[in-house]
């Protein structure tokens, strides 16, 4: 059992997103670092959405999607530059990382931008056994397919939004 982890040195569980990472305002995404990932994990994907907004506009919101992040990047820090940890000696066999569309039909990160009174965002992680065969501006559809199978770890982090 692994205790694979996703957090943010810019909120904790359950708690207030600061405003800068809305839609509305700087519309960055906040760090996201990862923890205790599983020694044979090939790939990391993150997705972001609103399950809230099912009430408003008739289906869960995609806010982020990412995928095929190196199993050794440690953070995501905001500015979307993947932060990487290597043993002395050790070399980086790069992965190209890649982004999917939004519901704003963007590619990239899209802050909270609730309708309707506070939203919650669930910030989903996942440490998979495989590069995932996608190109850049995959639905989240898309990205759950291809997970399928593959997911060895995963974790989530939520907060709220209004």
């Amino acid at each position: 059992m692994s205790n694979f982890s996703i957090t943010s040195s810019d909120f904790n569980e359950g708690e207030e997103i600061p405003k800068k990472f809305g839609y509305k305002f700087e519309n960055v995404h906040p760090t996201i670092e990862f923890d205790n990932i599983p020694q044979n994990t090939k790939s990391l994907s993150v997705i972001m959405d609103d399950p809230d907004a099912m009430a408003a506009v008739g289906r869960v919101w995609v806010h982020w999607l990412l995928s095929n992040l190196s199993p050794q990047t440690v953070a995501i820090l905001t500015g979307e530059t993947p932060m990487k940890t290597l043993e002395e000696g050790e070399e980086d066999d790069e992965i190209d990382y890649l982004k999917g569309k939004t519901d704003f039909d963007e590619i990239g990160y899209g802050g909270p931008a609730p309708p309707n009174g506070r939203h919650t965002y669930i910030f989903k992680g996942y440490a998979l056994d495989t590069i995932l065969d996608l190109k850049e501006g995959y639905s989240k559809e898309e990205l759950e397919d291809a997970m399928k199978g593959h997911i060895i770890a995963e974790s989530k982090l939520t907060g709220t939004f209004i």
